[in-house]
């Protein structure tokens, strides 16, 4: 009962207001932050299948915990990636409750937002868009690397790519995580005035150059990305190699030289 009064009046039993709206925003906006900053990074990680396919196989084992044991151990990828889900499932439920919850209260935020021509309102409605998106785009994403960690590397993220037909899911994911992510981080400095200074409007133009540079920088870097897996992709297609196992140019080598015939004798 007293969750109940304290939802429709926002104040608890005990008459004090609530401070529960303040918390759950503290907590959207903890979890935002987090996420964003973990898909920065993670687009660096895919990126490199850029440098070559050895690093990328490389990057690919030191996550599975090859420093550790030997080989890796994609087990490590499993819980990371569920960790991820919890966080971002978090993360959506507590964004919900910003959004319009029928199409009347949709109207009048439209309309309201229309009549103030306002850039940040703007922005917001592309954040609840990209955030819908997300909810679903992303959860299939995080899904697939939980039960298939130990298919990762520079062929098996390619096959599932290109063969699977998992790359127009990818480009509308990239979109909308790219626009959602850059966003909310630039919300976050406006709401916490992280950077104000002693000249916030000044700050909040800078902010939103730097917001649309990152924008740009990483979806270039995102689409560079998944153009290289696909066109490795084609390539095992072309070749019938679909569902191989990729092998590290230095083991290529090396098996090359141990069986190599010395003097005549094998």
């Amino acid at each position: 009962m007293s969750d109940l009064i304290e939802g429709y009046l926002g104040k608890t039993v005990e008459g004090k207001k609530s401070r529960l709206p303040a918390k759950l925003d503290y907590m959207q906006s903890f979890t935002g932050g987090f996420l964003a900053l973990f898909m920065w990074a993670h687009m660096l990680l895919v990126a490199s299948i850029l440098v070559s396919k050895d690093f990328m196989y490389t990057v690919t084992k030191l996550l599975e915990g090859s420093f550790i044991f030997e080989g890796g151990n994609p087990i490590l990828v499993t819980i990371a990636a569920a960790v991820i889900f919890v966080v971002f499932i978090v993360h959506a439920a507590l964004g919900m409750r910003k959004l319009p919850g029928n199409f009347k209260q949709y109207q009048v935020m439209k309309a309201h937002a229309k009549s103030m021509n306002h850039d940040d309102t703007k922005l917001w409605f592309i954040q609840a868009f990209t955030g819908f998106a997300m909810f679903f785009l992303g959860s299939v994403h995080l899904y697939i690397i939980m039960t298939n960690s130990a298919d990762i590397g520079p062929y098996e993220s390619a096959d599932r790519i290109w063969s699977e037909w998992m790359w127009p899911l990818y480009i509308l994911l990239l979109l909308a995580v790219e626009f959602h992510g850059t966003i909310g981080l630039y919300r976050l400095c406006v709401k916490w005035g992280w950077f104000d200074g002693e000249n916030p409007k000044a700050t909040r133009i800078a902010l939103k150059k730097v917001k649309w540079a990152l924008t740009v920088f990483f979806l270039v870097l995102g689409f560079a990305s998944l153009a290289a897996y696909m066109k490795i992709g084609m390539e095992n297609a072309k070749n019938g190699t679909v569902g191989q196992k990729y092998t590290p140019t230095a083991k290529v080598m090396e098996f090359n030289i141990t069986n190599k015939s010395v003097g005549g004798i094998a």
